[in-house]
């Protein structure tokens, strides 16, 4: 799965990226580390040949949400979506027709179980500063209560790689190649062709390595880009 990611990049780098400006008044400060489970707002285009980079918060509220305890309830659920489902599930069907969005990222991070050890790692692309997550988007509305716009980060089968570092589920993020982005944001594209866009992005394109316990070091501050550097786990340390 993927509950934790970097997007280290200024607001500037992120529009010429993506040839698309932030939504007004929008302030974005770069992120080395977050956590999924802490709901942040993060970048995430969306739109057509119009394309708009907007904050939304991680954690996809479905639009049919009948209360705020509900809402509450779910978002923990919906960090991701499980891309062989995603169409069919009451939580993500209607987003995945009309509502895919690009989640930009420059890295994200994994556990590897090695005996009772959990072991992080790091993960990018080879040669690209910022890739893309394949996403959904929602829009949840109640009276008295601020809109949500919400997200979720489709996953995939691992890839031989990321099967060895994600050793008990065997799941990663789906990764669009960069060709593929201005398809995925297409809302009249078919479900089949959607479908065909949803595979394990290759092994041979990433880096991966291991990095310090600093990410989850208890009261740790992990924006830092001390939590991303490469750590050697010994054997002496009983580790590998």
């Amino acid at each position: 799965m993927c509950f934790h990611y970097s997007m280290s990049q200024v607001a500037k780098n992120l529009e010429n990226r993506y040839h698309a400006p932030f939504t007004p008044a929008v302030t974005w400060e770069p992120r080395h580390h977050v956590n999924g489970f802490n709901y942040p707002l993060m970048p995430v285009v969306h739109g057509g040949k119009e394309r708009q980079i907007t904050l939304l918060q991680w954690g996809l509220v479905p639009s049919w949400i009948r209360d705020p305890e509900q809402a509450a309830e779910i978002r923990g659920k919906t960090l991701n979506a499980r891309s062989e489902s995603a169409f069919d599930k009451p939580s993500f069907r209607k987003s995945m027709a009309t509502r895919r969005c690009l989640v930009p990222a420059d890295g994200f991070f994994e556990w590897q179980s090695v005996g009772t050890q959990k072991i992080p790692w790091f993960i990018t692309l080879s040669g690209k500063e910022v890739f893309s997550f394949g996403g959904l988007w929602d829009i949840w509305e109640y009276p008295g209560r601020e809109t949500l716009h919400t997200f979720s980060i489709l996953t995939t089968d691992a890839n031989p790689l990321m099967a060895e570092i994600h050793n008990t589920k065997k799941r990663m993020p789906l990764i669009l190649p960069e060709g593929s982005e201005g398809v995925w944001l297409d809302e009249s594209l078919p479900r089949q062709e959607v479908e065909t866009l949803m595979v394990p992005f290759p092994e041979e394109g990433m880096n991966a390595w291991t990095i310090s316990t600093l990410i989850t070091a208890r009261g740790a501050d992990t924006n830092t880009p001390e939590v991303k550097k490469p750590w050697s786990y010994a054997p002496s340390r009983g580790l590998f």
